[in-house]
């Protein structure tokens, strides 16, 4: 077929590395394994899905442009190999700008993640790793580590669906009222509390009215994942930045469960995807030396 790519995998132990490398290479792609070989259909080249392969390539060109910065030349050659699935609100485009300002020997990758990516909350999380909390002041981005309990881990609901930040934004309002504003501050205050020691971590911290359901016709079952997440053990969960992945907070002796009935839950929906249990990198960004 000529929307049909067909790939196949000399070393059989490799093939599910080979399937979750194209799924996770932000291309939109979707293998169909059979054995050693892997049938990928190519998606039709409509408008939306060149506008989504052009924001891939500016994402790496931006990159690229960051690291000459930090270089002052060009000569170089940047290679890019990311596990964060692209457009899943994961925060890929803050860990790839300050990745590759922290490669090119940048001694604060922070702020080149922050002007990359504008928000300074992702990059914090991507260069100094654990609980941060991040703000612009005087036009500057500062961030700020917090306490976070080590008997917590994450457990990450990734949907095949892509969802484009810029999209997601776009069902926001401008203006919100000052009750819905007061709430989350409340519930964000819960979070804090609760990350910091998972005893005291109540369902409501992750309850939201600021934007959640203002994105749910971008993605109509993320409430039953977020209520599925919380009946199988999740002591809390939100939306994991824009989406379209939804996160689990959970007890360490928990999180297991919880996958396995968020892996369920997915099957039931009909939803492609993968679940990832994780705990937090306390160590942010590290540079080794390879040659």
């Amino acid at each position: 077929e000529s929307r049909l790519l067909t790939v196949q995998v000399w070393d059989k132990g490799l093939a599910k590395a080979v399937d979750k490398a194209i799924r996770d290479a932000g291309l939109g792609l979707n293998p169909q394994m059979d054995g050693q070989l892997l049938r990928i259909p190519l998606p039709e080249l409509n408008q939306e899905r060149r506008k989504e392969l052009s924001k891939l390539a500016a994402k790496y060109a931006e990159a690229a442009r960051v690291a000459a910065e930090v270089l002052g030349h060009d000569r170089f050659e940047l290679c890019v190999r990311s596990q964060i699935p692209v457009a899943r609100g994961l925060g890929s485009s803050a860990s790839l700008a300050v990745a590759a300002a922290a490669a090119a020997g940048a001694k604060d990758p922070f702020t080149y993640g922050f002007a990359v990516d504008g928000h300074p909350e992702n990059a914090a999380a991507s260069a100094m790793g654990g609980l941060v909390v991040a703000a612009v002041v005087d036009g500057a981005p500062v961030a700020r580590h917090l306490r976070l309990d080590p008997d917590i881990r994450f457990v990450v609901v990734v949907p095949d669906k892509q969802l484009a930040t810029s999209r997601a934004r776009g069902t926001l309002p401008e203006m919100v009222p000052h009750e819905d504003a007061a709430f989350n501050l409340g519930r964000l205050g819960l979070l804090v509390a609760g990350l910091a020691d998972h005893t005291q971590l109540l369902a409501a911290a992750g309850d939201d009215r600021l934007h959640q359901d203002q994105r749910r016709p971008l993605f109509p079952e993320a409430p039953e994942l977020l209520a599925g997440l919380r009946e199988a053990g999740a002591l809390t969960s939100c939306w994991s930045g824009a989406g379209s992945s939804v996160l689990g907070i959970c007890n360490v002796d928990d999180a297991g469960a919880v996958a396995v009935s968020a892996r369920s839950l997915m099957a039931q929906l009909g939803l492609d995807g993968e679940v990832l249990e994780l705990e937090a990198d306390l160590g942010g960004t590290v540079v080794q030396e390879l040659f």
